[in-house]
């Protein structure tokens, strides 16, 4: 995927959003809204897509959310492309992200997460 691309992802082995329990299930949103705005944030793109893959080689495997940033640029880099089909594509082609670029953005990533959740547990208070 492309660099901003997030994954959330639940800590215990679950295979489908259905199988969360109250407490992930409670979690999951704002958790979502949060990765969503850090990515919006440092990527700037038109359009955010978040999108659920769980599949295996014959079945389904491990829950994952997909939070990737899409601008005109990366469409533009797969003729335009968009949804599923731009996300196979790219998958397909195993294009990676430099590594520098990827630690990069990951430090501002946690900066990020870390200043938005200070500022909801203020607000909280």
């Amino acid at each position: 995927m492309n660099l901003g691309t997030l994954i959330v992802g639940p800590r215990e082995h679950v295979v489908a959003i259905a199988e969360l329990d109250d407490t992930a299930t409670a979690e999951l949103g704002p958790l979502l809204r949060v990765t969503a705005r850090v990515v919006e944030t440092l990527c700037r793109p038109e359009q955010t897509y978040v999108c659920m893959w769980s599949h295996g080689r014959d079945a389904r495997k491990h829950l994952h959310i997909a939070v990737q940033p899409v601008t005109a640029e990366v469409r533009a880099r797969y003729g335009g492309l968009r949804s599923e089909q731009l996300q196979a594509r790219m998958l397909a082609d195993g294009d990676e992200p430099d590594i520098t670029e990827v630690e990069q953005f990951c430090q501002r990533a946690r900066e990020l997460f870390r200043a938005i959740t200070d500022s909801s547990a203020e607000h909280r208070s």
